[in-house]
This record gives structure tokens, C-alpha cells and sequence, in this order.
């Protein structure tokens, strides 16, 4: 529901948001046509009709621009992700996992090169900044996959094998920092399935991403249901 007390954007401010947004549609397509290392903000301005001196009033630099794009898209994505989890109870954890993974490929399906520009291609001379919205996006994503560990891991613990013994030292510090503040009760064996969870998640949209399954299978989403299915048996979950 709209907010009474917010007051409309002014014509100025939703020209800036739409011009803006073309932006960085271009960027992407730009992207999509030449690979990463093509996004280029005097050619993006060629392509409106801009001048140099107008785009960069709207992003300084390239980086800028990548910075911002790379927000807005896994901000987007981890939206999507959290919606579908959500839409389902917290006693299915399996469901709640499985409906995290079809929001993905779907979201990853719709923006192909948004997906690449996040987990894929890595774009020449950029250095993504430590307070990016991005990291943060990430951040939340990776939360939400330590979540869906965490309400399984009663029952994942005895189902899934159990691999090396893992310690706090074999992780990032910030990823230790923030899992035992937000989860104080999972061991460190917890994470280390999560990160296994998220490979079994990505390896084959990624393969799709990148058109390596569709000469080998029509119906890509039907092995991926199948990944997805085994996945959720082997830690000893079903999907309701």
C-alpha cells in the first residue's frame, strides 16, 4: 500500500530514474553482445544520443556504473529468492529449499546476462567496492542459504555424508563472524554443506547459462527438478 505521507517524485527526479535505467539496460545488452569488457559509458551515450559530459553526470565512472548495476541485479535476485522461500512454511524446510532454487534458475532464465555479471564473467580492471550494495545483496544471499541449512540440519546431519571434519579456521572470518551471530548453535559442518548445497544449486543454471546443456538435453529443466529432488532426499528432507 502507498505511503499518504510520500510526496511524488518530482518530472526531473523520474526522467533521472528512467534515463538511468536505460543506462544500464545498455549497459547489459552491451554486455550480452561483447562480453563483459565491452560495457562502455561513451558508447552508451553514443547510443542515446548523450553527450560524455551528460552521462557522466549520472555515473562518474564505468565502475560507477557496474557497481550500481551489480546491486540493483543481485539485490533483484535475492528478492525473488526470499519471496518464493517465503510463500512456503518454515516447518518444510525442504520445500523452502526447493522453492529457493527454482526462484533462482527462473530469475537467472529471465536475466542471463544480470546472472553472469554476478557469478560469471568477471568485467576487466573492475574492483567491486567493500561497501557495495552488491557484497551486501551477497551477503543476504548467503544468509538465506546458511537459513535453509540451519532448519534442515537437524534432520541433514545424520542424512548427508559427512565429509572432512571442518573448523571455523577453514572459512572466511567475515562469513564465521556473521554465520555465528546469526546462527550461534551451527556447527562449522553446517556451512560447509551449505556451500555444497549452493554448488549442487548453481553447477547445472550455470551450465544452461552458458548453453553448454542445451545441445545435450531439450528439457533442461526437467534434470534440474531431478538435482534438485536428489538434493533434498540426501539430506533426508521431501517437498511438499
Amino acid at each position: 500500500m502507498k505511503d499518504p505521507t510520500e510526496q511524488p517524485m518530482s518530472r526531473r527526479a523520474r526522467l533521472r530514474v528512467q534515463t538511468s535505467d536505460e543506462i544500464k539496460a545498455i549497459a547489459l545488452r552491451q554486455m550480452a553482445d561483447g562480453g563483459p569488457g565491452a560495457i562502455s559509458l561513451r558508447a552508451i551515450a553514443r547510443d542515446m544520443g548523450m553527450t560524455a559530459g551528460a552521462i557522466y553526470s549520472y555515473f562518474a565512472t564505468r565502475d560507477d556504473l557496474l557497481t550500481t548495476l551489480i546491486g540493483d541485479l543481485y539485490g533483484s535476485l535475492v528478492e525473488t529468492a526470499e519471496a518464493a522461500r517465503d510463500a512456503l512454511p518454515q516447518d518444510d524446510p525442504g520445500g523452502r529449499i526447493q522453492a529457493w532454487a527454482y526462484a533462482v534458475r527462473s530469475w537467472a532464465l529471465a536475466h542471463p546476462e544480470g546472472f553472469r555479471l554476478i557469478y560469471g564473467d568477471p568485467v576487466p580492471g573492475y574492483q567491486e567496492p567493500a561497501d557495495s550494495p552488491g557484497k551486501a545483496a551477497g551477503l543476504r544471499a548467503c544468509t538465506g542459504l546458511v537459513g535453509l541449512v540451519a532448519a534442515a540440519w537437524p534432520t541433514a546431519r545424520a542424512a548427508a555424508p559427512a565429509g572432512r571434519d571442518y573448523g571455523w579456521d577453514d572459512f572466511d572470518p567475515g562469513l564465521v563472524g556473521h554465520v555465528r551471530e546469526e546462527f550461534p548453535e551451527l556447527p562449522p559442518q553446517a556451512v560447509a554443506l551449505t556451500l555444497r548445497v549452493w554448488g549442487r544449486m548453481h553447477g547445472l543454471m550455470a551450465l544452461e547459462l552458458y548453453g553448454h546443456l542445451s545441445p545435450l538435453i531439450g528439457a533442461p529443466a526437467t534434470v534440474y527438478r531431478d538435482e534438485m529432488d536428489a538434493l533434498i532426499a540426501s539430506l533426508g528432507l521431501s517437498a511438499s
